[in-house]
């Protein structure tokens, strides 16, 4: 390799150490020293250049996507069933607010996540974080007759919840490459980040269906019966279901999920990475990184912000419920659908990064321009129905959730060598900063929405233009493919 491939290839150090096998012997008999020779030595542990991968992959990254399917389950379990929630316990709309408002608040300690996945590793912090989740799931099933005191429980309860947000969001990267190889990276992010997505849409789905509504809008066969008792009873089934759930995915990892395989599957996942305080430094004074970090977090924070209060968003166009379930519903599992495939396409056909998310937020700048004016029907006069409001929804969803693996994997290949778990978490949170932001002016202005729908389109073009100013580099991929050669 020439000299600039050699600092490119950060994953290897050179250490002198002494020649293998016995000395040489001068002329007169005597023996020279150990002569120095450069020798490349992996820092972390000696592995075959080109890797090596094992089938148990598959269950961790299962285990893992299951844990932040059940998150993104408890998170979105009450904007769904909002006006059912009101009659059942009292809440009020700030009370709905603030239970959606839980998550980002959770990522108040995201750092000391970030710095336990760096030092201790996988399972530490998933056993962590999923303890925390049964533990908030059962205070919500807490059977307490005093409604004030029930209420306090089910909000403390999501936020246990919300603080195992950092690492269902984050780790995906760091588990893609301390498991697979180079050509399946890509994937394995877009499974382990987007399962919590369909968490959200499986809510949009479960909640509506189980739950009547109060308001004769649902078509559940149990809606004559919908009175205040019968409607409390539903709600608490759905709670005891995913409080077993979550206890049956916390038995799972305690009794097998491992940090790391035994052997490392590339290059990269062997490579010695910088310490917590450096990767800060190189993150925060890295203007590219920075760049592409507000391209993901301003348009994907206000998106979960919208998406977690959809139903109140619907309610005052006259749309039920259960329709705004489905809107909900739909437009995540498209994005999981299409976010696989374009990784896939990633793993396939190598530095194209850039290009799928141009595409992907073009997509999501029409698609909420197109909400926003229908939403303003008295103005624009575009026809408000519920196809149209269905095929904006949806198509929204798809172009913003399905670039949530491409921005992470174009966020690790752009820092390398900071840690994958330390670069997702910073932007992970300064998308929650932005979705927290939102929410928390919402407590205030909740009986009009067409602010909150303009911030839709504003952000998407917003991230749009910072990813055309963007320039790409793939340096991780550089050291796979040189240094493996």
């Amino acid at each position: 390799a020439g000299p600039g491939q050699r600092r490119r290839a950060r994953g290897l150090r050179v250490r002198l150490v002494p020649a293998p096998g016995p000395a040489p012997s001068s002329p007169a008999g005597g023996r020279h020293p150990a002569v120095p020779v450069p020798v490349p030595v992996p820092v972390r542990r000696l592995a075959p250049a080109a890797g090596r991968v094992y089938g148990r992959r598959w269950l961790v990254l299962l285990l893992f996507s299951l844990l932040g399917f059940a998150q993104g389950l408890l998170w979105n379990t009450w904007g769904p069933i909002q006006n059912s929630a009101r009659l059942a316990f009292g809440f009020s709309g700030w009370d709905i607010a603030l239970l959606v408002f839980w998550g980002p608040i959770g990522f108040a300690p995201c750092f000391f996540f970030m710095w336990l996945m760096d030092k201790k590793g996988l399972r530490v912090t998933v056993l962590l974080t999923s303890s925390l989740m049964v533990l908030g799931a059962g205070l919500r099933c807490v059977p307490v007759s005093d409604l004030e005191i029930r209420k306090k429980l089910i909000h403390g309860g999501q936020l246990l919840n919300g603080l195992a947000g950092p690492t269902v969001m984050n780790a995906a990267p760091f588990l893609s490459t301390t498991w697979f190889s180079p050509d399946e990276r890509a994937t394995a992010t877009a499974i382990a980040s987007l399962l919590n997505y369909l968490g959200a849409a499986g809510a949009f789905l479960v909640g509506p269906l189980v739950v009547p509504s109060p308001n004769g809008t649902s078509h559940h066969l149990l809606v004559s019966q919908s009175n205040t008792e019968h409607i409390k009873d539903r709600i608490e089934a759905v709670l005891y279901a995913e409080f077993g759930m979550v206890s049956l995915i916390f038995s799972a990892a305690l009794a097998y999920f491992p940090s790391r395989p035994p052997f490392p599957p590339s290059v990269a996942a062997a490579s010695q990475r910088l310490s917590y305080r450096r990767s800060f430094c190189r993150l925060l004074s890295n203007f590219r990184f920075l760049m592409i970090a507000l391209a993901y977090a301003i348009p994907l924070g206000v998106f979960s912000g919208w998406s977690g209060v959809l139903d109140l968003i619907l309610t005052p166009v006259h749309v039920s419920q259960v329709d705004a379930g489905w809107i909900g519903f739909w437009s995540i599992v498209g994005g999981c659908v299409v976010g696989i495939a374009m990784a896939r396409f990633a793993d396939f056909i190598r530095g194209m990064l850039k290009f799928i998310l141009l595409l992907l937020l073009s997509g999501a700048t029409l698609a909420s321009t197109w909400f926003t004016l229908t939403c303003l029907t008295s103005v624009t006069h575009l026809p408000l129905t519920t196809a149209t409001l269905y095929t904006s929804c949806i198509l929204l969803g798809i172009f913003l959730n399905s670039s949530v693996p491409i921005f992470f994997e174009l966020f690790v290949e752009t820092v390398y060598p900071v840690p994958e778990g330390i670069t997702c978490g910073v932007v992970t949170f300064l998308s929650n900063v932005f979705m927290g932001v939102l929410l928390f002016f919402l407590t205030f202005y909740h009986t009009e929405f067409s602010w909150f729908n303009w911030c839709l389109p504003g952000s998407c073009l917003l991230g749009l233009l910072l990813i055309l100013c963007f320039r790409e580099s793939y340096d991780r991929l550089y050291l796979d493919v040189v240094v493996s050669v």
